[in-house]
């Protein structure tokens, strides 16, 4: 009789290594969890309190923001930029010729001068902008 050899095949593994992966994930939770504090998502202002209405939703307004030294920042979606008044202008009223249903809200610290928001608001009309609202915060029941 004749020799029979049965070869055994090795099994294959199908598990996949996934610590190369995990130790890549916790250094990309520390990145964010310390570059996360470190965003500005905003200027620092006091807004003035009021009983008013909220506007209509209409899509995300510009937001101007006009701090107690006179300085004006555009928010157009991403980090506001300080910005002067010719520029401001400008880009606002670029973005207008694209939007005429343009929505704009100043927002300022309340203890600015009235000067310094009506600087704003002739830049935004002379922009070519419509109408433009002011940003507050509800009254304190």
């Amino acid at each position: 009789m004749s020799e029979v050899h049965v070869r055994r095949r090795r099994k294959r593994m199908s598990e996949m290594n996934v610590v190369p992966y995990i130790d890549v994930m916790l250094v990309l939770l520390i990145i964010f969890m310390v570059t996360a504090p470190l965003m500005n998502l905003g200027v620092e202002v006091e807004l003035p309190t009021g009983a008013a209405e909220p506007m209509e939703d209409q899509g995300d307004p510009l937001l101007v923001t006009v701090t107690r030294s006179g300085e004006f920042y555009l928010d157009t979606g991403d980090a506001p930029q300080l910005i002067d008044g010719d520029t401001l202008r400008e880009t606002v009223a670029a973005i207008a010729a694209r939007n005429p249903q343009l929505q704009v809200t100043v927002s300022g610290d309340r203890d600015v001068p009235y000067q310094f928001i009506y600087s704003a608001m002739v830049e935004l009309q002379r922009a070519g902008v419509a109408s433009v609202g002011l940003t507050g915060d509800p009254e304190q029941e």
